[in-house]
């Protein structure tokens, strides 16, 4: 039964490979883009073990070594960046959590205003194409009155990937009319595990295999509906994930310094914002006093990171693994630091190599065992837009990587 499979998959592969040789030179008039967002996988995961689909798509169509998240290398700015091809200072999503000075904290929101640059599914209908997205970060509310003419909504961590690969196919089979041609999806990918055990855990493997088995049945369920000719698949993450071991409570660190601020950790940073922010040097002087830590006042936030924005901390602390700021504040802060927080975090300095994600594409316009080197996650709305032959969204300051414009 073993041989036959690897029989049946050799034959598919040789048949792909065809297809999408031809498919990479001939680009079709309606085309579709399927983007996959799968949450928490690095760069290097792939490697890990036996992955059909993902090993489908490096081989017969390509994969970057590696997809730069933004800074933070967080869920909620990754996602934001990945749909708007623009940066945090930008787009406003400073990190899973945050403080506007004027609606005040941000946790983990799943509504559209709190973005400030236009997102790809909005883009899209806006130049007339149809958009379907399942929990994209911002996708649950209208963006300034246009959303996707297809959403799954609100957020659910409870529905499975089999679930969301259904769906899909069940969009692609409606009538022409009512089909979307941008699809959205974001899966569970190895984050949770990879929080829980850390990133080179054995179990990081086994859940990356289960959802490789779904992203296998969406490509069989491409292939038995022939649309390789008109259909991209781009698979990528939010951010990779690194070891740590030590946390740090940076509210504890300034009162020991005499100065009262309210710290909004991210895991391998940490937005503070002071009780008086005249303070800041003071408080930059404290924290940069620990071994591995890094403090910036906003405006000294290094313009490389693209993260100073209104809703930065008065003071922004980063980390280097394997010290972490662990979610919780008061007590929780406390006992969290105390048992070094989770194994597994992101959050760092988005120059780590192991903060960096996947990027494969494999169908229309994808050139056959191609590679793109190094792909930054603002580059990812650009080529989508390219390949479905639209403009990018207004803000976007990205590359195409693939397309007709592509370099």
């Amino acid at each position: 039964m073993r041989a036959r499979r690897a029989v049946d998959r050799l034959v598919r592969s040789i048949a792909a490979a065809a297809l999408l040789g031809w498919a990479g030179a001939t680009l079709a008039a309606e085309p579709t883009v399927v983007l996959l967002s799968l949450d928490g996988v690095r760069h290097d995961d792939l490697g890990r073990g036996d992955f059909p689909a993902l090993d489908r798509m490096a081989r017969d169509g390509a994969r970057a070594d590696g997809l730069v998240p933004p800074f933070p290398s967080n869920t909620f700015p990754a996602h934001v960046t990945l749909a708007t091809g623009t940066h945090p200072d930008r787009h406003g999503i400073l990190g899973n959590r945050f403080v506007d000075p004027e609606r005040g904290l941000f946790d983990y929101s799943g509504e559209a205003d709190w973005i400030e640059a236009e997102p790809l599914w909005v883009a899209a209908e806006r130049q007339g194409i149809r958009a379907g997205v399942i929990f994209w970060v911002g996708s649950e509310s209208d963006w300034r009155g246009v959303g996707a003419s297809l959403r799954v909504a609100p957020f659910d961590s409870g529905i499975s990937e089999r679930e969301k690969t259904d769906r899909i196919l069940q969009w692609l089979d409606l009538p022409a009319a009512e089909r979307p041609r941008l699809v959205l999806s974001w899966w569970h990918g190895v984050d949770s595990v990879a929080h829980r055990r850390g990133p080179a855990e054995p179990a990081v493997a086994d859940q990356l295999a289960s959802q490789d088995a779904e992203l296998e049945r969406l490509l069989a369920g491409i292939d038995a509906r022939g649309l390789w000719k008109d259909l991209t698949l781009i698979a990528v993450s939010d951010h990779g994930m690194a070891r740590a071991g030590r946390g740090v409570n940076a509210e504890r660190v300034l009162r020991d310094a005499g100065i009262a601020g309210r710290a909004v950790p991210g895991g391998g940073m940490a937005h503070v914002y002071l009780e008086k922010p005249e303070q800041a040097a003071a408080a930059v002087k404290a924290l940069d006093t620990m071994p591995g830590i890094a403090a910036y006042t906003r405006d000294t936030l290094p313009g490389r990171l693209r993260a100073r924005h209104r809703r930065t901390g008065d003071v922004v602390a980063i980390a280097k693994p394997p010290l972490a700021f662990p979610g919780g504040r008061g007590l929780l802060a406390n006992v969290a630091a105390w048992f070094g927080g989770p194994p597994g975090v992101h959050g760092y300095d988005p120059e780590l190599p192991e903060m960096h994600g996947i990027f494969l594409a494999l169908g229309r316009g994808v050139p056959v065992g191609g590679r793109l080197g190094t792909v930054q996650a603002v580059d990812v709305a650009p080529t989508v837009a390219d390949l479905l032959g639209m403009a990018p969204p207004a803000d976007s300051e990205g590359l195409p990587r693939l397309g007709k414009n592509a370099p």
